[in-house]
């Protein structure tokens, strides 16, 4: 059955064209050791009355945004196998040592999800 690792974080919108170069960057790491797909999106239309806002949820400060990631895999065993592989990629170790990342990694969310509905 495949499976999803998804991502919510705070950026700061100042920093989205240095955030989307490195998801570019890292979306064709995890795609060479076999994830399906990579997915990321800037938040737009985020002031909606339904259930909790994703603003409040993630204790948006002003000036940043919200993204979200999706990166979807065969299973949760290869999503294992790719990501230890991913994680092993000089080139994610070289994006990781270029200093702060662009967003606060202490207020991201993260998880591994089965699917319940694939169409």
């Amino acid at each position: 059955m495949r499976y999803v690792d998804g991502f919510v974080l705070p950026v700061p919108k100042k920093n989205l064209k240095i955030y989307r170069s490195i998801a570019q960057k890292a979306g064709k790491v995890w795609r060479e050791h076999g994830a399906l797909q990579y997915i990321e999106a800037a938040g737009d239309d985020l002031d909606v009355k339904l259930g909790v806002t994703f603003p409040k949820t993630i204790k948006l400060k002003p000036g940043e945004t919200v993204v979200i990631s999706f990166i979807l895999f065969k299973s949760r065993t290869d999503r294992d196998r790719v990501n230890a592989k991913v994680m092993k990629d000089p080139r994610m170790k070289k994006m990781m040592e270029k200093g702060p990342m662009p967003f606060d990694v202490k207020r991201m969310v993260y998880g591994g999800f089965k699917l319940l509905v694939d169409l």
